[in-house]
């Protein structure tokens, strides 16, 4: 009973200091953002003196980090648009139907899961600016390079074996019972799947959401490099950002243009955090 105990209060204390770790740095950059110039030659814990919303209307207005927020949320939101359009169906395509080639199928999407879409950037890269020099005559000014959608399809793309495998294993897990007496009321396939079948996996929907939601906000690499002109997005325009005010030494507009990038996430993990761990913890569905 004392070692049990131990362990539990020696798990407590590891979480509570990995909480910490997480919520102080936050906190901070937080506090930070409304602080005037000035405050930031002190100690760098103090409290602002008031708070400053003028460093938010900077980073919104003067360093374009409005923009850049928007052409985010257009990208992510595509970006989660197609690759669900995509792995929804392919997912219970594989975990319901038998098919000629469906276990190749699973080992292609199985060895997708270990391609880095960071190490093959520049491939991607080449083979887009290809396909604009072959539309040269049609589109001088190109297509395919410093286009928010193509970027989104590319997010998408490169989620798609992650999402089909999530779902697949998810789909697998509920009792075939369901479909049979849909079935049976004259129920399309289609209609199995869109209105029975979604919303049970709805748990595994929303975890996969939350993870490509993650990747594509966050993305910084293939963004910098698929979008090279003004419309940026907001990873990108964070660095430009926070090096113009280095230079400038205004530290509270670059604060606030970091809380800009942190709030969505932590909105749309408050919004989903139930059905996150629903998503995380549930094997299977008991019939």
């Amino acid at each position: 009973m004392t070692i049990t105990r131990l362990g539990r209060t020696l798990t407590y204390v590891l979480v509570a200091a990995i909480a910490l770790a997480i919520a102080v740095p936050v906190a901070w950059v937080l506090l930070a953002s409304f602080k005037a110039k000035g405050e930031f030659y002190g100690s760098p814990w103090t409290l602002p003196a008031g708070l400053r919303i003028q460093n938010y209307v900077d980073a919104f207005v003067t360093a374009h980090m409005g923009q850049y927020f928007l052409t985010s949320v257009l990208v992510t939101v595509l970006g989660l648009v197609f690759v669900l359009a995509v792995s929804i169906p392919a997912a219970y395509v594989i975990a319901r139907y038998e098919f000629r080639g469906r276990g190749l199928v699973e080992v292609l999407l199985l060895a997708g899961l270990f391609v880095n879409v960071n190490y093959i950037v520049v491939p991607i890269f080449l083979m887009l600016v290809g396909w604009d020099r072959s539309l040269a005559d049609v589109l001088p000014g190109g297509f395919f390079i410093d286009n928010p959608a193509v970027l989104s399809l590319v997010y998408a793309a490169t989620s798609i074996p992650f999402s089909i495998y999530l779902l697949t294993a998810y789909f697998r897990s509920i009792p075939v019972d369901y479909e049979e007496a849909a079935s049976l009321d004259g129920a399309s396939r289609f209609l199995v799947m869109t209105r029975i079948m979604l919303p049970m996996a709805r748990p595994a929907v929303t975890t996969v959401i939350l993870f490509n939601f993650l990747a594509y906000w966050n993305d910084f690499i293939i963004a910098l490099t698929l979008l090279p002109g003004d419309g940026k997005t907001l990873q990108v325009g964070l660095l430009n950002l926070m090096t113009a005010q280095k230079a400038a030494a205004d530290y509270g507009r670059l604060y606030a243009g970091m809380v800009i990038v942190i709030v969505p996430v932590l909105i749309l993990y408050a919004l989903i955090q139930r059905r996150l761990i629903e998503g995380m913890a549930a094997g299977g569905v008991k019939g």
